[in-house]
């Protein structure tokens, strides 16, 4: 049996996963180096503020419904190469918990560890339910936890529950042709975002944490950023920012878990700790991105996965599995994104 990852990838959602990334790293960035938020006694810093409205919660959401849809995809593909798809998924999932608490040590409140187990707690027993009853699960998961618990960890079992439902309704599969739905969705979803965003800005920072107006407003500003990205990448310019966020998605593990070494080591030198250097903050995050969208795309033009990747996919499938490319397989990858695609 083939194990090898030869198997039709979703581009396109590659692409969103790398641009999750993006966002998650500018809040992964204030709360490890532990910014201040504040710049006087009750007094929130009006830059932070301002990225709290545009990064923290939106991101986040997006990166973890689209892990419940990869589930689903990668759970049909193991149905179609081993008689016990569901000990394959265990050993993923047990790997991926391993990853994060080995990152917990230097990260803590990352969320590897909590990913693995809400696959197995929940994920990997709702997978034989059938489709309507995991999108309503989903439904009522994220905007029932959302409205009445707040955001954060909190939202991760509904948002896998709702990717994994939009796998099994063809999301995955009719992305392209029935892309007229992506700007229905992005025409209703921005102007509640905007709304929603004004609604959290005007909130007291330090009553966030306690109502509703930060986790609905995130979900918001998630749906909106999602389906415009997705209709901006069908555009010419498009293509190009899909060049460099993709290779960044395809290697998701290894650049979450660099970036918190990268945070660490540039931190003494920058002095962000305990500061309000927000636009020092910015530069980092903009000087990570470059470094690893460079290195990922590089590496990918050799390699099948990152290197993380590849130990995860080792231990998944209890066997080696070959990495390097074939001569023809780097050709095709070195045509441009929209024509071989």
């Amino acid at each position: 049996m083939n194990r090898d990852g030869a198997h039709r990838r979703i581009h396109e959602l590659d692409a969103a996963r790398g641009f999750a990334l993006c966002g998650i790293l500018v809040v992964d960035i204030w709360q490890l180096t532990d910014m201040r938020a504040t710049i006087g006694p009750g007094t929130v810093d009006p830059a932070r503020h301002v990225l709290s409205v545009l990064f923290e919660g939106r991101f986040f959401p997006i990166f973890s419904f689209l892990f419940g849809l990869s589930f689903s995809l990668f759970l049909d593909r193991a149905a179609q190469l081993t008689a016990r798809p569901r000990v394959v998924l265990v050993r993923r999932l047990v790997a991926l918990g391993i990853f994060g608490l080995i990152h917990h040590v230097f990260r803590p409140g990352e969320a590897l560890f909590p990913y693995a187990i809400v696959g197995l707690v929940i994920l990997l027993p709702a997978s034989g339910l059938p489709r309507w009853v995991l999108l309503l699960a989903g439904l009522v998961g994220t905007i029932g936890v959302a409205v009445a618990l707040g955001g954060g960890l909190g939202l991760v079992p509904g948002l896998f529950l709702l990717g994994f439902a939009a796998d099994r309704f063809g999301l995955a599969d009719n992305l392209r042709e029935h892309g007229w739905w992506l700007a229905v969705v992005f025409a209703l979803a921005l102007p509640a975002a905007l709304v929603a965003g004004v609604w959290e800005y005007r909130t007291p920072y330090t009553n966030l944490w306690t109502g509703s107006a930060a986790p609905v407003a995130g979900l918001l500003g998630a749906l909106a950023y999602l389906t415009g990205l997705l209709l901006f990448l069908r555009t010419e310019t498009g293509e190009l920012f899909a060049e460099v966020l993709e290779p960044m998605g395809r290697m998701a593990l290894t650049n979450y878990v660099s970036a918190t070494t990268l945070i660490l080591a540039a931190d003494p030198w920058l002095g962000l700790s305990d500061s309000n250097h927000y636009g020092t903050l910015l530069g980092l995050a903009a000087a990570i991105i470059a470094v690893q969208a460079t290195v990922s795309y590089y590496w990918l033009r050799w390699l099948r996965y990152g290197p993380l990747e590849w130990v995860w996919r080792c231990v998944t499938w209890w066997q080696l599995v070959p990495n390097r490319l074939t001569r023809q397989q780097r050709w095709e990858l070195s045509q441009p994104y929209g024509r071989s695609r």
